[in-house]
This record gives structure tokens, C-alpha cells and sequence, in this order.
């Protein structure tokens, strides 16, 4: 690294230790929306136009391969697998981009911005791709994305959730609105009020992807392209104002 890159990875760590977390983009409830919105869109999407199902979430494929085994349909049961093998795979990507980038750039958020353009270009690609197509080739593609997508954005201000799927979030969202009412508790208010309004972008999302994907077919998914190159901006603007603010703080 060079002295400029030196310097910038300490002001970085310093702004860590100084700012609360929830300015930090990563964490931040403005990226979780439209996280949440990019979720919902994708299985609304792939459910209208890929195939009938929710590319997101490996459960259900889970089940389907041990349905296959026990039916002796070995067929389904590798259709069932390619999903979950390409979210291991995503998984996989993500840890081996922030070591990377921890590595060498000792704190900054490069790899969360990467992975942003990395989600943007693949889902712009499989916007070209037309539905004759087998459409486990675009679902195993959007189960990689949603694997990094998980893998990567996982703290919402101080508590651990999902921008692709909403049955943490929800017991989550439960267990905080039971606290704040029987303990007066405001913390739990507020992350409450924080996982409902991600549920809600997700449900916002998923309308949205419905009726883009019904009107514009395969190439509603370019949306989701957009809304990431949005997100990536945010790091960048984030990122700007928190050096000024370190800049004035140390003045």
C-alpha cells in the first residue's frame, strides 16, 4: 500500500471505533431496504418468469433433494443440489473477498462495495437471457447471488438479520415488539420498529417485482441492477461525509 492508502485505512479504523454503527453504510437501515427491496423483487421474479420458485431461500431445495432420494429420482435430486451448491459457492466468494480486502486495505469497506457491483453486473446479465432457457441455469445464478448478498450484509444497527428472507427478521421483529411493550424497553422499541420496516421493503420489493416482471418479463430484473449501483453510491457518499467528519473531529 502506499502512503495515501496507509493513511485513509487508518482514518477508517479510527471512524469505526468513533462513529456508532449504524452510520456505518453496512449496517446501515437505509442500505437494509433496499437490500430488502432487491430480496423481495428476486423471488418475485423468479417465481413469475424462472421456474415457479423462490431462488433466495435453500430450504426448500433441501427438501426437494431428500424428496428425490427417497424417491429414487436422481434427476430432481441434482437439479434440487445445483442451488445449494452455488450458494456454497457464494459463500465461499464473499469470505475469500473480505479477507482480501481486509488484508490489504485494513478496515475500509472495498469488499462491500464490490460485491454490490458483483451482484449488479451478474443480475444485469441474466437479464438478457431469455426464459426458453432451462431456468435452473438462472435460478442457481440468483441463489449465488442471494448467498453473497447474505454473506455480506448480515448486521442491521446491532442485531444480526437477512435481506433476502423474512422468518428471522419476523421472530426477531416479534421478540423486540414483546419487549418493548411488557419492559418499557426502547432499545427493543427501536429494533422493532427497525426489522418491520425491513419486512415491509422486502413485502415492497416483492410487489414491485411482480408487477415489473409481469409487464417487462426477463428484463425487469435489471431494477435490481440499479437499485445496487444505488447502494454502492451510498458507500461512496458515506464514506466522503464520515473522513470530513473525522477530518473537523481531529481539528
Amino acid at each position: 500500500m502506499n502512503l495515501k492508502e496507509v493513511h485513509t485505512s487508518k482514518l477508517f479504523r479510527n471512524i469505526r471505533e468513533k462513529v456508532p454503527s449504524h452510520e456505518i453504510t453496512s449496517e446501515s437501515l437505509r442500505l437494509g431496504i433496499l437490500l430488502a427491496i432487491v430480496g423481495g423483487f428476486l423471488d418475485a421474479y423468479t417465481f413469475i418468469c424462472r421456474g415457479g420458485v423462490f431462488a433466495n431461500a435453500e430450504t426448500g431445495n433441501i427438501v426437494l433433494v431428500a424428496l428425490g432420494i427417497t424417491n429414487r429420482d436422481y434427476k430432481s435430486v441434482f437439479m434440487a443440489a445445483l442451488p445449494i451448491l452455488a450458494f456454497v459457492v457464494g459463500v465461499i466468494v464473499t469470505e475469500i473477498i473480505r479477507e482480501k480486502s481486509i488484508k490489504n486495505y485494513k478496515g475500509s469497506s472495498r469488499s462491500e462495495k464490490f460485491i454490490l457491483i458483483i451482484e449488479a453486473v451478474v443480475l444485469f446479465i441474466i437479464g438478457f437471457i431469455p426464459n426458453t432457457v432451462q431456468h435452473i441455469f438462472v435460478t442457481t445464478t440468483i441463489s449465488f447471488v442471494s448467498s453473497v448478498q447474505i454473506s455480506s450484509f448480515r448486521r442491521l444497527v446491532d442485531s444480526p438479520y437477512s435481506t433476502t428472507m423474512c422468518t428471522g427478521n419476523l421472530r426477531t421483529a416479534s421478540q423486540a415488539a414483546y419487549l418493548a411493550i411488557t419492559k418499557n424497553d426502547r432499545v427493543a422499541c427501536a429494533r422493532s420498529i427497525r426489522y418491520i420496516i425491513v419486512i415491509l421493503s422486502f413485502l415492497v420489493g416483492a410487489s414491485l417485482g411482480g408487477i415489473l416482471t409481469v409487464n417487462f418479463g426477463v428484463k425487469s430484473i435489471w431494477t435490481c441492477s440499479i437499485i445496487l449501483i444505488i447502494s454502492k453510491v451510498l458507500f461512496s457518499i458515506d464514506e466522503h461525509r464520515l473522513i470530513e467528519k473525522m477530518h473537523n473531529f481531529g481539528k
